[in-house]
């Protein structure tokens, strides 16, 4: 290896950390769709409630979809990171050519 380190802990951890926004996200979402919105009473404000969850369910499904991303990139960077590492390590193994 080469001096050029970043611990894999810091890529487990922030993959951990957004799969679990993201599975919060679903479970909120899944929770504002099956809300029971005459409770309520009124007509007009049961169907208020519900488009204020609808609205919302797909906010968070979206925030959730980001999350995901964001957990794919984090992949790929550790991926490229890691690569990157052992070209370095491989190129301080080459004998250096000199300039004359």
């Amino acid at each position: 290896m080469s001096d050029l380190r970043l611990e894999d802990t810091v890529f487990q951890d922030l993959k951990k950390t957004f799969s679990s926004i993201s599975d919060r996200m679903e479970t909120t979402r899944r929770a504002l769709k099956n809300t029971d919105a005459t409770a309520v009473g009124e007509s007009k404000l049961v169907d208020d409630v519900h488009d204020f969850a609808d609205d919302w369910a797909y906010g968070i499904k979206q925030l959730g979809k980001h999350t995901q991303g964001a957990v794919k990139m984090i992949n790929k960077i550790g991926e490229s990171f890691g690569k990157l590492d052992l070209d370095l390590a491989e190129s301080l193994k080459s004998p250096q050519k000199k300039d004359k």
